[in-house]
Protein backbone atom coordinates (compact mmCIF):
# COMPACT_ATOMS: atom_id res chain seq x y z
CA UNK A 1 0.00 0.00 0.00
CA UNK A 2 1.72 3.44 -0.87
CA UNK A 3 -0.19 7.02 -0.52
CA UNK A 4 0.57 10.11 -1.57
CA UNK A 5 3.78 11.05 -1.82
CA UNK A 6 5.56 8.23 -1.58
CA UNK A 7 8.64 7.64 -3.10
CA UNK A 8 8.42 4.78 -6.34
CA UNK A 9 11.09 2.84 -8.22
CA UNK A 10 10.47 2.51 -11.76
CA UNK A 11 10.25 -1.36 -12.69
CA UNK A 12 10.76 -0.35 -16.66
CA UNK A 13 13.24 1.14 -18.26
CA UNK A 14 11.63 4.21 -19.39
CA UNK A 15 14.61 6.23 -18.31
CA UNK A 16 13.10 7.37 -14.72
CA UNK A 17 14.77 6.87 -11.44
CA UNK A 18 12.36 7.99 -8.39
CA UNK A 19 8.67 9.15 -8.70
CA UNK A 20 6.39 10.78 -5.75
CA UNK A 21 3.00 9.71 -6.40
CA UNK A 22 0.70 12.96 -6.22
CA UNK A 23 -2.89 11.45 -7.71
CA UNK A 24 -4.93 8.12 -6.95
CA UNK A 25 -7.22 7.45 -9.34
CA UNK A 26 -9.47 5.10 -7.44
CA UNK A 27 -12.12 7.20 -6.44
CA UNK A 28 -13.52 9.77 -4.30
CA UNK A 29 -10.91 11.18 -1.65
CA UNK A 30 -8.51 7.97 -1.96
CA UNK A 31 -5.33 8.58 -0.80
CA UNK A 32 -3.98 4.97 -0.79
CA UNK A 33 -3.35 2.13 -3.10
CA UNK A 34 -2.51 -1.04 -3.88
CA UNK A 35 -1.20 -3.35 -6.63
CA UNK A 36 -2.73 -3.17 -9.84
CA UNK A 37 -4.34 0.98 -8.71
CA UNK A 38 -3.65 3.50 -11.26
CA UNK A 39 -1.67 6.43 -10.25
CA UNK A 40 -0.08 9.94 -11.36
CA UNK A 41 3.07 10.65 -10.30
CA UNK A 42 5.87 13.26 -11.34
CA UNK A 43 9.32 11.71 -11.93
CA UNK A 44 12.03 13.17 -8.82
CA UNK A 45 15.04 11.62 -10.76
CA UNK A 46 15.80 10.43 -14.45
CA UNK A 47 18.33 9.44 -16.73
CA UNK A 48 20.03 11.69 -19.43
CA UNK A 49 18.52 11.53 -23.06
CA UNK A 50 15.28 9.28 -21.59
CA UNK A 51 11.85 9.30 -22.78
CA UNK A 52 11.30 10.97 -19.47
CA UNK A 53 12.46 14.16 -18.27
CA UNK A 54 12.46 15.33 -14.76
CA UNK A 55 9.43 16.97 -13.86
CA UNK A 56 6.87 15.49 -16.34
CA UNK A 57 3.99 13.83 -14.49
CA UNK A 58 3.55 10.49 -15.64
CA UNK A 59 0.57 7.48 -14.97
CA UNK A 60 1.82 4.25 -13.67
CA UNK A 61 0.13 1.54 -12.34
CA UNK A 62 1.58 -0.41 -9.09
CA UNK A 63 3.15 -3.69 -9.71
CA UNK A 64 4.91 -3.68 -6.36
CA UNK A 65 4.44 -2.42 -2.46
CA UNK A 66 6.23 -3.59 0.85
CA UNK A 67 2.48 -3.67 2.16
CA UNK A 68 1.65 -7.51 1.96
CA UNK A 69 -1.75 -7.95 0.20
CA UNK A 70 -4.28 -10.55 0.69
CA UNK A 71 -5.35 -12.74 -2.11
CA UNK A 72 -8.55 -14.71 -2.26
CA UNK A 73 -7.46 -18.25 -1.28
CA UNK A 74 -6.42 -16.21 2.19
CA UNK A 75 -2.33 -16.30 1.43
CA UNK A 76 -0.28 -13.23 1.24
CA UNK A 77 2.12 -11.36 -1.29
CA UNK A 78 4.97 -9.22 0.02
CA UNK A 79 7.51 -7.31 -2.02
CA UNK A 80 10.79 -6.12 -0.73
CA UNK A 81 9.94 -2.29 -2.76
CA UNK A 82 7.21 -0.04 -4.04
CA UNK A 83 7.91 -0.29 -7.43
CA UNK A 84 5.41 0.82 -10.62
CA UNK A 85 5.69 0.88 -14.56
CA UNK A 86 4.77 3.83 -16.39
CA UNK A 87 1.59 3.75 -18.75
CA UNK A 88 0.25 5.81 -21.79
CA UNK A 89 -3.53 6.17 -22.26
CA UNK A 90 -4.22 2.58 -23.63
CA UNK A 91 -2.69 1.07 -20.45
CA UNK A 92 0.05 -0.12 -22.30
CA UNK A 93 3.62 0.30 -20.78
CA UNK A 94 6.02 3.16 -21.95
CA UNK A 95 9.20 1.09 -21.94
CA UNK A 96 10.33 -2.12 -23.76
CA UNK A 97 11.25 -4.16 -20.60
CA UNK A 98 9.84 -5.14 -16.59
CA UNK A 99 12.37 -5.44 -14.08
CA UNK A 100 11.73 -7.80 -10.68
CA UNK A 101 8.99 -9.44 -10.23
CA UNK A 102 5.44 -8.59 -10.98
CA UNK A 103 1.84 -9.59 -8.88
CA UNK A 104 -0.31 -12.20 -11.00
CA UNK A 105 -3.42 -9.59 -9.92
CA UNK A 106 -1.74 -7.32 -13.00
CA UNK A 107 -2.94 -9.45 -15.30
CA UNK A 108 -6.06 -10.00 -14.05
CA UNK A 109 -6.74 -6.64 -13.85
CA UNK A 110 -6.10 -6.17 -17.55
CA UNK A 111 -2.82 -4.76 -18.01
CA UNK A 112 -1.85 -8.53 -20.40
CA UNK A 113 1.12 -6.48 -21.55
CA UNK A 114 2.77 -5.66 -18.65
CA UNK A 115 2.34 -9.11 -17.55
CA UNK A 116 3.82 -10.98 -20.46
CA UNK A 117 7.02 -8.56 -20.27
CA UNK A 118 7.88 -9.61 -17.18
CA UNK A 119 10.24 -12.71 -16.61
CA UNK A 120 8.56 -13.25 -12.83
CA UNK A 121 4.90 -13.19 -12.38
CA UNK A 122 4.44 -14.58 -8.53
Amino acid sequence: MVQLRSMLVPADNSGAKKIQIIHVYRGFSHKKATIGDEVLGVVKEAVPNSTVKKKDKVRLVIVRTRKEVRRKDGSYIRFSDNAGVIIDSQKTPRGTRIFGPIAREIKQLGFNKIASMAKEVY
